[in-house]
């Protein structure tokens, strides 16, 4: 089912439910996706122009839950982890551990890198190989940085 039609069907049992956060929540992920259609309405949105919209939604509530612990607000904190959650509902499911360092492991031997220097290429090449799967880059790129370190 495409994202737009899960998003109206569930903002629909949201209603219903009287779950405002949920709702709130759902809205705003429709109206980035509709923002990005609009910007180039000639080009419709792909499956992965979708994810990445909500990677960047997720990122987005990551640093602002940061902010707001910084800034000694723990209960708005808490409020964009919840977004956060209901947002990572609609992304696929998260690469596993043993994914990530298996592919890793098989991006370095690929590429023959050694040095921190060729990071990039085992960056992309890790990717790929994890193509569909949401990774954390930050984790990701650690993880590289100290298999090469």
């Amino acid at each position: 089912m495409p994202l737009l039609d899960q998003l109206q069907k569930d903002l629909v049992t949201a209603m219903k439910a009287k779950e405002e956060m949920r709702l709130s929540t759902i809205r705003m992920i429709k109206t980035a996706i509709q923002k990005a259609a609009v910007v180039d309405p000639s080009k419709p949105l792909t499956e992965a122009d979708e994810q990445q919209i909500l990677k960047s939604l997720v990122k987005q509530r990551i640093d602002s839950a940061d902010m707001f612990r910084k800034g000694g607000r723990e209960d708005a904190a808490l409020k964009e982890e919840a977004e956060k959650l209901m947002i990572e509902a609609y992304l696929p499911a998260a690469a596993s551990e043993a994914d990530i360092d298996a592919a890793i492991a098989a991006a370095i031997a690929e590429t023959g890198a050694t040095t921190a220097k060729q990071m990039g290429l085992v960056m992309k090449s890790v990717q790929a190989k994890l193509a569909g799967k949401t990774v954390d880059g930050r984790s990701l790129s650690e993880k590289i940085k100290a298999k090469l370190a």
